[in-house]
């Protein structure tokens, strides 16, 4: 008995002791907070892209007395052609399915817009994101931004949060770009990180590239991002007219 009572107290010290793996994704505001963000994207047939976010923008009120827009965007570069990327706010999993019946309802959305409008779109995805509790949405002036994808290793926040998090301030500090926020993906593929950036233009966006290529505090924080990373992309993106990010 005394053996067994000494092996308890023993493991439960080392338990006690143990460093906590935690990550900066995972602790925070984000546990308290069930506020989520649904990206979507539509591949519009060609020819179609215009007359699409025309009709959208004569209805965008019908859609927006629902749940709030974020952003509304059409790729310039980096992706498929003919696409237009879209943010949505949730207060939870419960408003979301809420939201959807109400629209599944609203015969002035579905006979004004949704019907007639279903035959522009070739096809449609949607990932469900938390904005990570270290990075506020920030709303920048009208005119690029940027979206840059990181499928990281399996893991998740525990393993490679805070070497990403280091690595996305490491470009904050250098100036040339502004952060308009980060997300983690609940629903979609996991171990999907997102940032969105804002630039003044392309251009200033490639200069400020060249720049952080020849920072040692940047190339610091990068290489040890990497050593987590399975691929990234990008995409140069242009809000819409109705867009509430500019």
């Amino acid at each position: 008995m005394l053996v067994l009572r000494s092996a308890l107290t023993r493991a439960l010290a080392s338990r006690t002791l143990a460093p906590q793996m935690c990550s900066s994704f995972a602790t925070g505001p984000r546990q308290y907070d069930g506020i989520f963000y649904e990206f979507r994207s539509y591949y519009l047939k060609p020819s179609k892209m215009n007359e699409f976010l025309e009709n959208f923008e004569k209805n965008a009120h019908l859609r927006t007395a629902h749940s709030e827009l974020v952003g509304y965007w059409s790729v310039e570069f980096g992706g498929r052609m003919n696409t237009v990327f879209h943010i949505w706010k949730y207060d939870n999993f419960a408003h979301r399915t809420e939201v959807r019946k109400a629209l599944a309802k609203d015969k002035e959305w579905q006979e004004q817009f949704l019907i007639p409008n279903l035959a522009l779109i070739d096809k449609q995805e949607s990932e469900i994101t938390y904005l990570v509790p270290w990075c506020k949405l920030e709303k920048p002036p009208k005119e690029v931004y940027e979206l840059a994808t990181f499928q990281m290793k399996p893991g998740g926040p525990a393993l490679w949060g805070d070497a990403f998090k280091r690595a996305v301030h490491a470009h904050v500090n250098l100036g040339y770009t502004k952060l308009v926020g980060v997300f983690h993906t609940e629903y979609g593929a996991l171990n999907r990180v997102h940032v969105l950036w804002w630039n003044e233009s392309a251009d200033s966006r490639a200069a400020g590239r060249h720049k952080s290529h020849e920072d040692p505090r940047v190339v610091a924080a990068v290489r040890e991002s990497v050593n987590y990373l399975v691929s990234q992309q990008n995409m140069l993106l242009i809000p819409t007219s109705f867009s509430p990010l500019k």
